[in-house]
């Protein structure tokens, strides 16, 4: 999950950030299950997962990785893309990175009954153990094999990142470009039409 990417594209509002965070975990329409900014979040997470998958950058990393991975691809990319963050953090922030966690993880706390239960007991292992993980290849490699057994069917997960290492330049370049592209359009997002 690019729990990262999605983070720092709600810049510092803590509702909003922490609806783009939950975004994965939240299926069907909103109405009126969420505060108004922590719906907006949501509804912002849905509208960068679409922008990714139309965007010619993003397809392009897809299209790096071998196609027996199917589906599995964009997962793939979103991860990678999330470790080459926290490699080029300052690029992107002006926070550390320790000081960002620190702040996400506290920002969502106080929000913490808003999340979905399944996320709630989820969070200290996300912000204590998976995102600093993330700075590694191996982290990718355990996010991956501990993805590819939640998923009930076989899948080719367990493993991927040697995608990552065989193209990494490949990857990162791309995401340097597609970082800036998609920082634009979470910017300029129109809340005013909700999903």
């Amino acid at each position: 999950m690019n729990f990262l990417v999605h983070m720092l594209l709600s810049g510092d509002d803590e509702q909003l950030m922490t609806g783009n965070f939950m975004g994965d975990f939240v299926k069907g329409p909103l109405h009126d299950r969420f505060p108004v900014r922590i719906r907006h979040g949501v509804t912002l997470h849905r509208r960068i997962d679409s922008f990714a998958s139309r965007n010619e950058i993003f397809q392009n990393s897809r299209r790096r990785i071998a196609p027996h991975y199917g589906l599995y691809r964009g997962v793939m990319v979103d991860l990678f893309y999330d470790h080459i963050l926290v490699k080029e953090w300052s690029r992107w922030s002006d926070r550390s990175f320790e000081c960002y966690i620190g702040w996400g993880r506290a920002a969502i706390s106080r929000h913490h009954n808003d999340l979905p239960e399944r996320l709630q007991s989820l969070v200290p292992y996300i912000f204590d153990e998976l995102l600093p993980s993330y700075a590694e290849i191996q982290g990718i490699g355990t996010a991956l094999a501990r993805m590819s057994r939640r998923v009930t069917r076989d899948n080719p997960l367990a493993g991927g990142e040697q995608e990552l290492l065989q193209n990494y330049d490949d990857f990162r370049a791309d995401f340097q470009e597609f970082m800036p592209q998609v920082k634009a359009f979470a910017a300029e997002f129109d809340f005013s039409h909700p999903s």
